[in-house]
């Protein structure tokens, strides 16, 4: 008899996990490492966009995984790429509560140790993290979320964690 209930608590469970593919990712304001304001996903309306989000510093050292396989596979211009894509990318520390003081010293730091062709792609948010917690289904703060959105905004795949070559033969599977 335990066994039975232990199954049903685990295929229940299961259950309760919610996606937020097919949902319009939510309006986000952020700035980049030089103070610029991009308003997502309005400024990129028109392209397939991939969103990378951390919030904690945990998260944020596995979103550096993804900076440069990322960076590589779909921004790099080399002379071997024959079908470039054209997408946005942008990797999202996001600075929360207390931690919002800490973002300008964040950036500054960003721009000192991060690779100069990968800086432009980094945006920094400071604010409230509750909303984008359930409406991204971001439950887990230990890991970074990663979404792909279709040219209109909406979510069309996503993942959490630190990078794997699965994880990005999926995300480049889903891009338009």
């Amino acid at each position: 008899m335990k066994i039975f209930l232990l199954t049903v608590a685990t295929i229940s469970s299961v259950a309760l996990i919610e996606s937020p593919v097919g949902l319009m990712f939510p309006d986000l304001k952020a700035e980049t490492l030089e103070n610029k304001v991009v308003n997502l996903p309005a400024d990129t309306k028109g392209k397939s966009t991939i969103i990378s989000l951390a919030y904690s510093d945990e998260a944020e050292k596995d979103l550096k995984t993804w900076y440069e396989p990322m960076y590589d596979k779909f921004i790099a211009k080399t002379e071997l790429m024959s079908d470039a894509y054209d997408l946005n990318l942008y990797f999202v520390p996001m600075f929360t509560g207390t931690k919002e003081t800490a973002a300008a010293g964040a950036k500054r730091q960003m721009k000192e140790t991060v690779q100069t062709d990968i800086q432009p792609h980094i945006i920094v948010y400071k604010g409230a993290i509750d909303f984008y917690k359930e409406k991204l289904k971001m439950d887990d703060k230990k890991k970074p979320y990663i979404f792909v959105l279709d040219k209109d905004g909406k979510i069309i795949y996503f993942t959490s964690g630190a990078y794997t070559e699965d994880k990005m033969d999926e995300i480049e599977d889903k891009i338009e």
